[in-house]
């Protein structure tokens, strides 16, 4: 009876392992996703965000946003409205950023970019990005926001 218990107990305990080793996350996987060409006015945006970027200009950085835009950074809270974008971007850049574009779409007055982003000649991907864009009349296009995040994973405290 006791055997009959403990095969019972470490046969149950098996079954609830599986599930849990199942759940485990894959590794990261290390694929670089090919680039797709914009069309010239969307390429216009990410050209001059590297400029902008580049020189550590924040407030064109901000003028390249809707003046009720956003920046979603990681490990910052949000950020809205073109002021707000300048103060954030302030201090940061001067360096040479590398974006380009993995997907995108656009109608009459919104769009998107989905991208990846590297700095100076790094090889591979720092990071990804998303770009909402919105314009008005046939306008330039402008960021309504912008959200990125690095390939590596946050360090441990």
């Amino acid at each position: 009876m006791r055997r009959s218990l403990l095969a019972s107990m470490l046969l149950s305990g098996l079954l609830l392992a599986v599930p849990v080793i199942a759940q485990q996350p894959a590794a990261p996987l290390s694929i670089s996703l090919p680039d797709v060409p914009l069309p010239a006015a969307l390429d216009r945006v990410l050209r001059d965000y590297e400029q902008a970027w580049r020189t550590g200009d924040a407030k064109a950085l901000a003028g390249l946003f809707a003046e009720d835009g956003f920046i979603l950074q990681s490990n910052q809270p949000p950020v809205r409205g073109r002021a707000a974008i300048e103060a954030a971007y302030a201090g940061q850049g001067s360096s040479p950023l590398r974006l380009r574009a993995l997907a995108y779409a656009a109608e009459e007055s919104t769009g998107y970019i989905i991208g990846a982003y590297t700095y100076g000649s790094n090889v591979g991907d720092t990071g990804k990005f998303t770009l909402t864009l919105k314009r008005v009349a046939g306008g330039p296009w402008m960021i309504f926001s912008d959200m990125d995040n690095t390939n590596t994973p946050p360090r441990s405290r």
